[in-house]
């Protein structure tokens, strides 16, 4: 039987996972805030981790857009215990996130590049 989107989605945001061992989470999340596929850990919201992700990209392409920087790539948060990182997957969902302190980020930029665009293809 075949998978599901859905089912295709979590099995690519494992992947990701896999593939860049810092990475602790993540969510596929459409612009209105509404989550679309996770791999979140147990105790963390995926209400809340969609709605500020979609809240974030929104505020990050307002601000991309008025102070001339062109198109939004990425919007990226540091805190003291890791790092959130929020990309856009085509004109409808964002991908985020949550990586361990001390990550390789380039390792993980690159992971969630590849992840975005394995994603469009199947939304």
């Amino acid at each position: 039987m075949a998978k599901s989107r859905t089912e295709l989605m979590v099995d690519r945001l494992r992947n990701l996972q896999a593939s860049a061992p810092d990475v602790e989470a993540s969510a596929i999340v459409s612009v209105d805030g509404l989550i679309i596929a996770s791999s979140l850990p147990s105790g963390v919201e995926e209400d809340r981790v969609s709605a500020m992700s979609a809240a974030m990209l929104s505020l990050g392409e307002r601000i991309a857009s008025e102070l001339r920087r062109q198109s939004l790539e990425q919007v990226y948060i540091k805190g003291s215990n890791g790092y959130i990182v929020l990309t856009s997957v085509g004109e409808e969902a964002v991908l985020t996130v949550m990586a361990r302190p001390g990550a390789k980020l380039g390792l993980v930029f690159l992971e969630m590049r590849r992840a975005a665009e394995d994603l469009e293809q199947i939304l």
